[in-house]
């Protein structure tokens, strides 16, 4: 089986993603978490161009890595002066990593009008600085900048600077789809013609400005190259790298190349998210292999095919890659939809019981209000068990009133509330920073006393959508509210014309269900 290096370079690339910067700790943490997933070379950042790297570089020395080498990245030595004495060649041997990759202008675009030097000095600038890291005994990866649209404008200049990484002794060739303009038949027929030039063996680093970094990198890789550059979920500049993510499944599962061994693989969903936790982003639903819809299934004939087999709709078994499958219920769904979610509550529901049928109806009267149940799988649940007989409320609303009042150019919320528990009547009231913050304070505070292990609970996310804008301030609005304790993460929903009605029905939601785990869990 070919072996494929995967070169991960999301410290460096990805980092530049608007919205990301690595602490030194962060790039530490995601360094080890590469390493355990088996990334052959990890691309630590540029110690030339910021005291943040050179800082990484060093630390990184006392990691005890497994299967990973680290990299350090730079560019040719300047144009004035020699390779002995440029800063950031110095910089990149200072940073004692093993290998070091160095980028170079393939596009006499970039020579005239970048780097403002004659294409001869280009070449010289290459070879100088290539040969200089390998006589202190580094290997070296050569990253042809920008080389397929050097290559598409000057053919020949653009060999010529391969030519000259390989006189300077270049251990790899990767080619760059810099801009990331590319198709994958153009990619095929470029490396082609590289390789009737070199042996020299090569590697692709795609840009997925066409949405084809994936799909380039694939095509790179079939047609020979044998080293794949990207980042952990595709982060990078403008529109990102290739997705390492997607293309490690493609190359293992699709063309039976070695690239992870199988257990590795399973861990792919679980490297994903942390690294989009560490880089703070939220991870992408819907990313191909690990995102929380690629298995998800909604439509009736699709959820009725699946449960009987699921290669009917599914290209891999979920698991392989560390993924799960997911049944979704809503007005899309059948009767299979319902019966598969009920047995996953241990509720007795088949698809010949009367109840389905109700209970599918309802669902769909539902969803046509405007309950979206796919984000609220904790009120979906309660619906079930609450139409099966199956759920006994933990309290009762005796009723709320809420006070909002602007006093010194200053807002102020108070909810006053009355709840009802085993015959007893509990009422309070609470402040807030708006009218639903006081009204979460306040039922919490009127429960505490029945049910302590509220105070472990917390609402993680409040969102609301208007449903028909065209009604203006009388339209129907949509409240999802997430909420979290120290086991779990669940949604509710709540849907009325009235916010604070519909803000009520989530939170009576969410703190219901999570009084409903803590019975099961006794």
């Amino acid at each position: 089986m070919t072996q494929i290096e995967l070169y991960d370079t999301t410290l460096r690339d990805g980092a530049q993603t608007e919205g990301i910067s690595y602490s030194v700790q962060d790039k530490l943490r995601i360094t080890e978490q590469l390493d355990a997933l088996g990334a052959h070379t990890i691309e630590g950042g540029w110690p030339g161009s910021n005291p943040k790297d050179a800082e990484f570089f060093r630390k990184a020395r006392r990691l005890s890595l497994r299967s990973a080498t680290l990299a350090a990245f730079g560019s040719t030595r300047r144009a004035a002066g020699s390779a002995a004495k440029d800063p950031n060649l110095r910089a990149l041997l200072a940073a004692e990593t093993r290998a070091v990759t160095i980028f170079g202008k393939s596009w006499n675009l970039h020579v005239r009008d970048v780097l403002r030097v004659s294409l001869d000095d280009n070449l010289r600038l290459i070879e100088d600085s290539v040969a200089w890291l390998k006589r202190r005994g580094r290997r070296v990866v050569y990253d042809a900048e920008h080389f397929f649209d050097g290559y598409r404008d000057n053919p020949d200049y653009a060999l010529r600077t391969l030519q000259a990484a390989v006189d300077g002794g270049a251990d790899t060739l990767t080619l760059c789809d810099t801009n990331g303009g590319s198709l994958p038949s153009q990619v095929t027929d470029t490396i082609n013609a590289v390789q009737r030039r070199f042996s020299t063996p090569l590697g692709i680093h795609a840009h997925n400005d066409s949405d084809l970094a994936v799909a380039n990198s694939v095509a790179a890789v079939q047609a020979g190259c044998r080293q794949v550059q990207g980042t952990v979920n595709g982060y990078g500049e403008r529109c990102g790298n290739a997705n390492l993510v997607s293309i490690i499944p493609v190359l293992k599962l699709k063309l039976g190349l070695d690239c992870l061994p199988d257990a590795k693989l399973r861990e792919l969903t679980e490297a994903s998210r942390f690294v989009a936790e560490v880089s703070n982003m939220a991870h992408n639903a819907h990313q191909p292999f690990v995102g929380e819809t690629a298995f998800a299934h909604k439509g009736g004939v699709h959820v009725n095919a699946v449960l009987k087999n699921p290669r009917t709709y599914e290209h891999i078994e979920p698991a392989t890659v560390g993924n799960q499958r997911r049944i979704l219920v809503s007005e899309l769904s059948g009767r299979s939809s319902l019966v598969f979610k009920a047995k996953g509550l241990a509720l007795d529901l088949t698809r010949e019981t009367p109840q389905a049928k109700r209970m599918l109806k309802l669902l769909q009267q539902l969803e046509h209000r405007g309950y979206h149940f796919e984000a609220a799988e904790g009120s979906l649940e309660l619906l079930l068990k609450r139409q099966l007989a199956r759920f006994k409320p933990f309290f009762r609303l005796g009723g709320f009133r809420i006070i909002i009042e602007k006093r010194d150019h200053k807002l102020t919320s108070e909810a006053t509330i009355k709840v009802h528990v085993n015959k007893v009547t509990e009422q309070t009231a609470a402040e807030g920073d708006g009218p639903v913050n006081a009204l979460d304070n306040a039922i919490r505070k009127a429960l505490l006393k029945f049910y302590p292990t509220l105070a472990r609970m917390r609402l993680t996310d409040f969102k609301v959508r208007v449903l028909d804008e065209k009604a203006a301030t009388a339209a129907r609005v949509r409240v999802l509210i997430q909420s979290q304790d120290e086991h779990d993460s669940w949604g509710t929903i709540g849907v009325s014309e009235n916010i604070i009605e519909a803000s009520w029905q989530a939170l009576v939601d969410s703190i219901e269900y999570k009084l409903l785990k803590d019975q099961a869990r006794r």
